[in-house]
């Protein structure tokens, strides 16, 4: 058994999420995640595997042990002729882009923080932007993964099924993730634009902004008239170096998606039916102006393709989403529970790694596939091993 003797407080990217774990272990083999795992189901504690610790939804606080994956991380393996790459799960986004890169490759999309690990970023369905692009975990192929009785099982579509479907949107509860294969594509380069217009002209015509580039996105600042728009597009020109500030780069698709996200916070996103996203919107501003008049932080407004992904917010729908943010020394709640009302009045689906207050009833109500999902979960872990509390508390009965 490993000794954990190296009990510390574990803190995630805000530092609102805090947990006094069994033991924090890096973990780089099958063998080490192996012996964690059989040791937690005879000892009786739980095992959650950490990537970039971004999440704002408790998924990983446990008095059990924390698996760090940073170890395991670099490109296993690229396949021309399917357009696949295979990365350990640790890997961080932004070390994808150059290896790719070298075999004339990119990602299909990313979101505009590049810290997160692959595994973290299909356990929770992490996005970008862009009417035609999916998330990460649309884009998996296959996994690779060590179930907690020790086996090491490889899925896809075609392998294992349902695991697969289970997997890829896994909230670190199926296994611990080895190797993800994903889609990816030949290398792009692309070119930002920003400019202010007013927030109303803009959700006036979101539809044809939204259509007119690969990325549109929006940041509109509360009590402001005027929006931050961002339209990102596919180039033929070489890159233009030094790259420059946000809003103007030039560069390949690893260098111009990507932004620096400095200050600390909290988020709440919540994923609606494109078609909801304006008036969705138009209520929370009236929420902020109303009750919330203290609060500067942003709205950001975003576009999701609709995916098959049995847990994924986009799920079978083209989606919008939408997110709010709070700075860590404020209490949240307040604005986020009502924030939440509006979300769900237009049938919004949470992200998995923010803030939302949903119970396991809501969330089965909002997936087809839940119980599905839960089914799986249990055959491969049926004592709880890679539950913490918050997920047991979603557990159906």
């Amino acid at each position: 058994m490993t000794d954990h003797g190296n009990k510390a407080t574990w803190t995630n990217w805000s530092g609102k999420l805090s947990a006094e774990p069994k033991g924090i272990v890096q973990v780089g083999t099958v063998d080490g995640i192996r012996s964690e795992l059989l040791a937690a189901r005879e000892g009786g504690w739980t095992v959650r595997t950490a990537g970039t610790a971004h999440s704002h939804y408790p998924l990983l606080p446990t008095d059990g042990v924390l698996l760090d994956t940073r170890p395991l991380a670099g490109l296993v393996s690229v396949d021309g002729e399917a357009m696949t790459a295979t990365f350990r799960a640790g890997t961080k986004i932004h070390a994808c882009g150059r290896p790719l890169l070298d075999h004339g490759m990119g990602l299909l999309n990313q979101g505009d923080i590049d810290q997160q690990s692959i595994g973290g970023a299909i356990a929770t369905g992490t996005h970008g932007t862009g009417i035609n692009l999916g998330s990460f975990s649309s884009a998996v192929t296959q996994l690779s993964l060590v179930l907690v009785d020790g086996s090491v099982v490889t899925c896809s579509n075609e392998s294992e099924p349902d695991l697969f479907e289970a997997a890829r949107l896994s909230l670190g509860a199926i296994g611990v993730v080895l190797e993800a294969t994903i889609q990816v594509r030949e290398a792009y380069r692309l070119e930002e634009h920003q400019w202010l217009e007013p927030l109303d002209s803009v959700m006036e015509r979101v539809d044809e902004l939204t259509r007119a580039t690969r990325h549109f996105e929006y940041f509109w600042w509360p009590g402001q008239d005027r929006a931050v728009c961002k339209s990102i597009d596919i180039t033929e020109e070489p890159p233009r170096y030094p790259l420059g500030k946000e809003g103007q780069r030039l560069g390949w698709s690893f260098e111009v998606l990507p932004n620096q996200r400095l200050n600390p916070h909290t988020e709440m996103e919540y994923s609606v039916p494109s078609e909801n996203g304006p008036s969705c919107v138009e209520e929370i501003k009236d929420l902020l102006s109303g009750h919330y008049p203290d609060v500067e932080w942003p709205i950001e407004y975003r576009t999701v393709a609709a995916d098959d992904v049995w847990l994924s917010p986009a799920r079978e729908r083209s989606t919008v989403t939408i997110s709010i943010h709070e700075a860590v020394e404020n209490d949240e709640t307040s604005y986020y529970q009502d924030a939440e009302k509006i979300f769900r009045s237009y049938g919004g689906r949470p992200h998995w790694g923010k803030v939302h207050y949903l119970t396991g009833d809501q969330l089965e109500a909002d997936y087809d596939r839940w119980t599905q999902w839960w089914r799986v979960r249990e055959d491969v872990d049926p004592t709880g091993v890679l539950l913490n509390d918050r997920l047991s508390q979603l557990r159906p009965l």
